[in-house]
C-alpha cells in the first residue's frame, strides 16, 4: 500500500510501537480490517523499532508477565525482566499475527481540521492524507532529553545519551559520569563499573519532576518514572560506584554539582530520560496537556493520543496503560458517525 493509499482509511495509527499495535488490536476486535479500514505509519525508515537499538545487557523494569501486547504474552518465566530483544520480537509476533504491514518511513509532521466537518487532513515527510481518525501512538520516549548545561561540557573522551550507549566497549578508559540515577542510569552504572571508575549523580528526570507520583501509587512506579532510585541499589560502595547529588552545571572539562563539588570526567552518559514524539499535534492540543481528559481523546473530534501519559492517564506509557488506552479509543472511533 502506497501513501496515496491511505487517503480516506478510517484510522490512521501514527506510530508501530506498543501503544499504537494495542489500538490496531482493539480496532480489529471491533471488526475493523487492517490496510483496508486502518493503517500504520513509523518514522523509523529500516522498519526497526527503537527496541532493536538498545544496549544488549538492558532490561526492562516491567516483569514479563506483565509485557502484554495485544493479548499476547511473552513466552518463559514471567517474573523476570525481559531484553528489549524479546519486546522487539513480541512486536514483531504481534504485527504478524494482526495480519497488519506497517509503512516504514513516514513521518507525521501536522494535522488539521477541514472545515467543521469529520475530516482531517495528516501532513507527513511524503505528502498530505485525507482521514477521519488519527491516534498518535508516536511514542512517550521518542527523543533524548539533554540536560540544558550540557552544552558547556567537554569532556575528552565520549559524551552520548542512554539511547545510545551500547556497552562497556564503546566507552574510552578513565572515569565516567552517569547523569541521572532511574532504572537506565543505575543498569549502565552497575555495568561500567566492572570495567571503569564510575560516578553516579542522582539527578532526577524531568519528567519525574514534573509528573510527581500519584498517591496509591506504588514505589516501583514511582522509581519507573525515571526519578532518583538508588534505593533499589544500596551497596553502591562495594561496586566502587561514587554516588553525587544533582549535576547542575558544566565548565569546560568540570562538571559541577549541587552541593559544589567539581569532578572533570574522561566520559559523559546521560540517563536523563526521554521527550514525547507529540510535536506535530495541534497547538491546542500540546497546551491542554496540563488538563486531564478522558483516555486518549483531544479536543479536536477524530484526533487521539495512545501511550502518552501528559495527554492522558499517568499509566498510559506502560503497556497495561497503552491497553486501557486503546480499548477507549476504539470505543470512541467506532461510535463516531
Amino acid at each position: 500500500m502506497t501513501l496515496l493509499g491511505l487517503s480516506h482509511r478510517r484510522v490512521i495509527i501514527v506510530g508501530s510501537g506498543h501503544a499504537g499495535l494495542s489500538v490496531a488490536a482493539e480496532l480489529s476486535r471491533s471488526g475493523l480490517k487492517p490496510q483496508r479500514d486502518f493503517a500504520v505509519i513509523d518514522s523509523n525508515p529500516d522498519g526497526r523499532r527503537s527496541w532493536a537499538f538498545r544496549w544488549s545487557s538492558m532490561t526492562l523494569l516491567t516483569e514479563a508477565g506483565r509485557s502484554t501486547v495485544a493479548g499476547r504474552h511473552l513466552t518463559g518465566d514471567p517474573y523476570r525482566r525481559p531484553s528489549p530483544r524479546e519486546i522487539e520480537q513480541h512486536l514483531l509476533d504481534v504485527e504478524a499475527a494482526l495480519g497488519l504491514t506497517t509503512l516504514w518511513g513516514i513521518r507525521a509532521t501536522g494535522v488539521d481540521r477541514l472545515g467543521d466537518g469529520s475530516t482531517l487532513l495528516l501532513s507527513t515527510n511524503e505528502g498530505p492524507v485525507q482521514t477521519r481518525n488519527i491516534v498518535c501512538a508516536a511514542g512517550s520516549a521518542a527523543r533524548p532529553r539533554i540536560p540544558s548545561w550540557a552544552v558547556d561540557a567537554a569532556a575528552p573522551g565520549i559524551m552520548v545519551h542512554s539511547a545510545d550507549y551500547r556497552g562497556p566497549s564503546q566507552i574510552p578508559s578513565g572515569d565516567v559520569l552517569v547523569v541521572g540515577a532511574g532504572h537506565s542510569g543505575q543498569e549502565i552504572a552497575r555495568e561500567l563499573s566492572r570495567t571503569h571508575r564510575v560516578t553516579l549523580s542522582s539527578q532526577p528526570s524531568a519528567v519525574s519532576a514534573a509528573r510527581p507520583a500519584r498517591r496509591g501509587v506504588g514505589r516501583r512506579r514511582a522509581l519507573a518514572r525515571g526519578g532518583a532510585a538508588l534505593s533499589l541499589d544500596p551497596g553502591w560502595e562495594q561496586l566502587g560506584i561514587e554516588v553525587l547529588p544533582a549535576a547542575i552545571a558544566a565548565d569546560g572539562a568540570h562538571i559541577v554539582f549541587d552541593d559544589g563539588r567539581r569532578i572533570a570526567p574522561q566520559s559523559i552518559i546521560y540517563a536523563t530520560g526521554y521527550l514525547p514524539a507529540d510535536g506535530w499535534l495541534p497547538r491546542p492540543v500540546l497546551d491542554a496537556t496540563s488538563s486531564r481528559r478522558k483516555r486518549g481523546t483531544t479536543s479536536v473530534p477524530g484526533l487521539f493520543v495512545v501511550g502518552m501519559p501528559n495527554h492522558g492517564s499517568q499509566d498510559s506509557d506502560t503497556f497495561d496503560g497503552a491497553r486501557r488506552d486503546a480499548i477507549s479509543i476504539a470505543r470512541h472511533i467506532m461510535k463516531r458517525p
